[in-house]
């Protein structure tokens, strides 16, 4: 099965971070392919990364990158796909405000979808909803991982319950 998502990190050292993006994709059947591209160090492989994405089978890009985390704009401003940006909290970083402001300040003409510092489970989420978009099968497993989500809340309301707790709004 082709990659339909590129999961890209400045370094290795993102693995940890960028790790649950590739988890829910594995959850939700999507096949995508994980690699570092650095937008300072391998500037030319990032050029190439972005421009054939598409041609290669990608449908969406998850980047992260810490610091000044310029790889998913980068990324964003060289070709057609929606990037997806994780902001990570890095050992250089300003308690990860740098990586977040820097993917989430684009200039208009170059969007770029950021999800919470360190988040990339919600990014990872945000591209199989983007594929659900063309793919039936991936939209009906996005519909039940959201009433599995509902269902366990409702279980930790009924638990509240059993312990005591009350409020108006489940009389």
């Amino acid at each position: 099965m082709n990659p339909q998502v590129g999961i890209i990190m400045g370094s290795d050292s993102d693995l940890t971070v960028m790790q649950p993006a590739a988890d829910i994709l594995k959850h939700f059947g999507i096949a995508f392919e994980l690699t570092v591209v650095s937008a300072h160090r391998t500037p030319l492989r990032m050029v190439e990364y972005a421009t054939k994405a598409k041609d290669r089978g990608l449908k969406v890009i998850i980047a992260g990158a810490g610091g000044a985390a310029h790889l998913p704009g980068m990324v964003a401003s060289i070709t057609p796909l929606p990037v997806i940006g994780v902001p990570v909290k890095s050992s250089n970083s300003i308690d990860g405000w740098d990586s977040v402001l820097s993917i989430l300040q684009m200039p208009n003409g170059v969007p770029v979808a950021t999800v919470a510092l360190n988040a990339a489970k919600n990014a990872g989420l945000l591209a199989a909803q983007i594929i659900g978009t063309a793919d039936e099968a991936i939209s009906k497993k996005m519909t039940a991982y959201k009433a599995e989500m509902d269902k366990e809340v409702l279980g930790k309301v009924e638990k509240l319950k059993s312990s005591g707790w009350e409020n108006q709004f489940d009389q």
